[in-house]
């Protein structure tokens, strides 16, 4: 049985500097730095077995010395922003049509917008792991409050699917580009539950955000230790008993109604996908279940539930 402490090293994996220092100044040192016109600092980390595989093309600097990559434009014009989204999206489709990397086989057809510079710069969903760029989503929890206490709707994931048979948060997915972190909840919340439009609007509640910096297992699909620092919106919703939600696409195998017990035992068995932990774990601190006098780890939980990434951050979605 696994602690609540536990499970966020699960998902917020990546080394702590302070932790151990040499162990992370070896593994920085190691990753090269993903650079985009218009930021003052690296917006992604690169493994370097990723960079010996890539197919960079005369588009892009590779400066094996400073361990430093971008695609090579001049000038800081909207046109040149739009070439790198066209050098980082060529590169892509040249990569996955030559079979260089597995994680490229599920190719979205969605894009992730790239935070830091000046102006829009994306990138294929399926490809920012390679970047190590930091990806942003939604993830809304659904609860009922019963005569018996609360409850919470807890989804299956689909055997198919990344992360096959563990268990989810109610709601959840990645922001494309471009979109607003609310609207991604509204579009989530009826292709996963079919929780009407209304009902979100009128009953979501903003309740801040959570962020990790994670290595990719083989769960997630593709290759692993893959970089995946994330920032995720978080939104609680409270439902009457009469509201069932339903899987609306291929995502979710079934949704049950479990109690905080149910749920906190199988957080300790470790059935819940890695990251989902983490905002459950988020949801019983603001809702007071989890504690400082009933969890001995509470300061250093709260605290990791919100790291601080080493790349730029959205501003303004």
């Amino acid at each position: 049985m696994g602690s609540n402490l536990d499970l966020i090293n699960d998902c917020d994996n990546f080394p702590y500097y302070d932790n151990d220092p040499t162990a992370y100044t070896k593994l920085v040192s190691s990753l090269y730095e993903f650079v985009v016109l218009g930021s003052r600092r690296p917006v992604g980390y690169v493994q370097p077995w990723v960079v010996e595989k890539m197919p960079w093309g005369k588009k892009w600097v590779v400066d094996h010395d400073k361990k430093r990559l971008f695609p090579y434009v001049e000038g800081l014009s909207p046109a040149n922003f739009s070439e790198q989204t066209k050098v980082i999206d060529e590169t892509l489709r040249t990569a996955k049509e030559k079979g260089a990397f597995k994680v490229l086989e599920k190719w979205r057809n969605e894009l992730y917008a790239i935070h830091g510079p000046d102006q829009l710069v994306t990138m294929e969903r399926s490809g920012s792991p390679l970047f190590g760029i930091v990806t942003y989503g939604v993830h809304l929890t659904a609860y009922v409050n019963t005569p018996d206490g609360m409850k919470i709707w807890v989804p299956k994931r689909a055997k198919g699917k990344t992360y096959g048979g563990l268990l989810d948060n109610t709601v959840a997915g990645g922001i494309a580009a471009g979109e607003k972190p609310f609207e991604c909840i509204v579009r989530e919340a009826a292709e996963e539950a079919s929780f009407p439009e209304d009902l979100i609007r009128s009953a979501a509640k903003p309740c801040g955000t959570i962020s990790y910096f994670s290595f990719r297992d083989k769960r997630a699909g593709g290759e692993t230790d893959l970089l995946q620092p994330e920032v995720q919106f978080v939104y609680d919703m409270e439902v009457g008993e009469d509201v069932v939600p339903e899987p609306s696409d291929d995502e979710v195998e079934d949704f049950r109604l479990w109690t905080v017990g149910e749920v906190q035992e199988a957080l300790s068995k470790r059935l819940f996908k890695p990251n989902c932990a983490l905002y459950l774990l988020d949801f019983f601190i603001r809702h007071g279940i989890l504690t400082l006098e009933n969890e001995k780890d509470y300061v250093e939980i709260v605290s990791r539930l919100h790291r601080k990434l080493p790349f730029p951050t959205a501003t303004g979605m």
